[in-house]
């Protein structure tokens, strides 16, 4: 059995009623069936590189100062269209946020966590090929939280996000599982 504590548009503080236990209290966001998260390689003449979103999180910058986050790609399932599917939101969320649009997606994972114990949410991760990259469009402005767009080469992940964190900066759990399935191959 659950409740609602608190309520607001887009998240909701919840209570797990256990029995012979205490309750367990947990963030929900309301709007979202699921999160859509692209893992995008383009596939350039020089090689292949992914794009890393450089993000300003509000809970990250409040609690630890002007520090960015290290993030693929990602959106909410359903905040805008209830019948929206997670294939279509890997797609539009892609465009909105790089300005390409894949050849090809492959889902990877679905059902993955960032942290149980705190929230419901759930994330589908999605591999994106793209080769025409003369499609590209200018991405749409997202209020704020994109600082910057880096498309680094594959073979050069491990020194960009290395830098990254001794410059004190984060990298979100769902970019850390895209990485695996990168150095998978």
């Amino acid at each position: 059995m659950k409740e609602i504590l608190y309520k607001t548009k887009f998240l909701n503080l919840m209570s797990a009623k256990r029995e012979n236990a205490g309750d367990w209290v947990y963030a929900h966001r309301p709007n979202a069936k699921d999160i859509a998260v692209i893992v995008p390689i383009l596939h350039k003449k020089d090689g292949d590189y992914t794009i890393f979103l450089i993000t300003k999180r509000p809970p990250i910058t409040e609690e630890y100062g002007e520090k960015f986050c290290i993030e693929f790609p990602a959106g909410l399932v359903g905040d805008e269209d209830e019948n929206e599917t997670t294939k279509d939101a890997l797609n539009k969320e892609l465009l909105e946020e790089t300005g390409y649009i894949a050849d090809g997606i492959k889902i990877l994972v679905k059902n993955l966590t960032s942290s149980a114990g705190l929230t419901s949410e759930t994330s589908t991760l999605a591999l994106a090929h793209i080769y025409d990259l003369e499609k590209k469009r200018i991405p749409t402005d997202d209020g704020g939280i994109i600082v910057e767009r880096k498309e680094i080469p594959i073979n050069k992940i491990d020194e960009f996000l290395a830098k990254a964190q001794n410059d004190g900066h984060f990298v979100s759990a769902q970019t850390l599982s895209g990485l695996y399935f990168i150095k998978k191959g």
